[in-house]
């Protein structure tokens, strides 16, 4: 019997958030929208992504509500895609996920992340360690140890900066 591609038969919450984000690239290219990168060229510079691939994924984001896609350029039409305050909610699951990731698979963080207003750490929850909740807007990332690319987008995201404010790559 050959193996499903989908989840369609299965009833719970998880199956469905797998069967919009479990493809990949998906989180990838949610991550990078919370680091940022708005524009369709920038998303494909810094995931060295196939364009097919990163117009489908986007396409499903946008379908779903987790992106809006919306004009910067009117002539010739130019657009970027800004996370819904439902993408903005996938940032504990993206943070959480990438702190499991080093400490049960290994590796460097290229970024690190604390509270912008009092320079705190972020807890697995995404809380601040000495103040609590805090929003999305209020995590400032900076350089980590791990590797780095040396592209336009990623050089642009590897200067302190807050989470959502957007990438503004220096022009080659």
């Amino acid at each position: 019997m050959a193996l499903g591609k989908d989840y369609l038969g299965q009833d719970c919450s998880l199956s469905r958030a797998l069967e919009l984000l479990g493809e990949r690239w998906t989180l990838l290219v949610v991550q990078n929208a919370l680091y940022g990168v708005r524009r369709f060229s920038d998303f494909q510079v810094r995931l060295d992504i196939p364009r097919a691939v990163l117009s489908d994924r986007l396409s499903r984001l946008t379908g779903a509500g987790v992106l809006e896609k919306r004009l910067y350029q009117p002539s010739p039409p130019r657009h970027e895609y800004l996370l819904t305050d439902s993408g903005v909610e996938l940032w504990p699951v993206i943070f959480s996920l990438g702190m499991w990731g080093r400490r049960h698979i290994g590796g460097e963080s290229a970024r690190l992340f604390r509270h912008a207003d009092c320079g705190a750490k972020l807890l697995p929850s995404t809380d601040c360690s000495e103040c609590g909740p805090i929003a999305p807007g209020d995590v400032e990332m900076y350089p980590g140890p791990g590797p780095k690319r040396d592209d336009p987008v990623s050089r642009a995201m590897n200067r302190p900066r807050r989470l959502l404010e957007p990438v503004v790559p220096e022009p080659s």
